[in-house]
């Protein structure tokens, strides 16, 4: 469905298992990535690589998962020797892979920073509407502010700036920054993070140049005329970036990796088992994927 939308308007390519693929499928067989934007023309490009076990809609196969990290590792390789411009990943399924060849990562993000030899990297969420960066991510609530250190929150910031300037093309990017605790602390009664540690450290980073708001409390931070006074949001942990962007633009939004030296992003949403086989799947957070790789591919040549 990406392919009939995008087709040569924007050529890519499918790494895998063509026999994985539905049936009536319009696969083009391709030897090298160079011959993708021409093969787009007739169908969707495929560059093979043969799973051990068939897909069966609807369930996982273990037995796929050395195949599922070759195809990841092949992407990356490509992407860093310039055969591929972009990295767009498809959902995955962790537990698989960790059955079937102890796949030691929490996720996609994590791997590719140990192939691409990154020690940190930043998950974005991004639409027409709005960008959040959660700080911490798949952690509960009960240990956000143990692992909410200035160290993490120094980086987190630093890293989305600088991506915001390399690969979104805004020169002075402004960034506001949630409060950890309601209405940001209110001043230490409710809560102490932000006198300690958020406040004096956001000062720091002002003064080398970066352009923070807050802290902000979050419950005010997100509505329209609200996010017109920023490009991107920093959040203290997954629910509250998450939940606005869910929110304004469910299926439109995309999964950015800030910080590795090559352009990678991601539909945001997960294997859909549930789904699978139906030809039902929404494929507009995919496509949304693959126009935010090519834009940020062209920001990255124009800096």
């Amino acid at each position: 469905m990406a392919w009939q939308k995008l087709g040569q308007q924007l050529p890519f390519f499918y790494i895998g298992d063509p026999d994985h693929l539905p049936a009536g499928v319009s696969a083009i067989n391709i030897a090298d990535p160079a011959e993708t934007a021409d093969a787009a023309r007739h169908g969707l490009p495929v560059l093979t690589h043969k799973f051990a076990a068939p897909a069966v809609a609807g369930k996982p196969a273990a037995q796929n998962a050395h195949d599922v990290i070759q195809v990841i590792k092949r992407g990356v390789e490509l992407v860093n020797s310039g055969a591929a411009s972009a990295l767009c990943t498809a959902p995955i399924h962790k537990k698989a892979l960790q059955d079937g060849a102890g796949f030691a990562f929490p996720g996609h993000t994590e791997f590719l920073a140990h192939l691409a030899g990154v020690k940190r990297v930043v998950m974005m969420l991004a639409s027409e509407q709005l960008r959040v960066v959660p700080v911490t991510i798949h952690i509960s609530i009960a240990d956000v502010p143990k692992a909410l250190t200035a160290e993490l929150l120094s980086e987190t910031i630093t890293i989305t700036n600088h991506a915001m300037q390399r690969d979104f093309n805004i020169p002075n990017p402004r960034i506001a920054v949630a409060g950890l605790n309601p209405h940001a602390g209110e001043s230490g009664a409710m809560g102490h993070e932000e006198i300690d540690m958020i406040t004096p450290l956001l000062d720091d980073l002002r003064r080398n140049n970066i352009k923070l708001i807050g802290p902000i409390s979050a419950d005010t931070m997100f509505h329209a005329a609200a996010r017109k006074n920023y490009d991107v949001a920093i959040c203290m942990y997954h629910d509250q970036a998450l939940i606005p962007i869910k929110t304004l633009d469910f299926d439109r939004g995309v999964n950015v990796t800030l910080g590795l030296p090559f352009v990678r992003t991601s539909p945001d949403h997960g294997t859909a088992f549930d789904i699978a086989g139906k030809g039902i799947a929404n494929p507009t957070s995919l496509i949304e994927a693959l126009k935010m790789a090519d834009r940020m591919v062209m920001a990255r040549a124009d800096a």
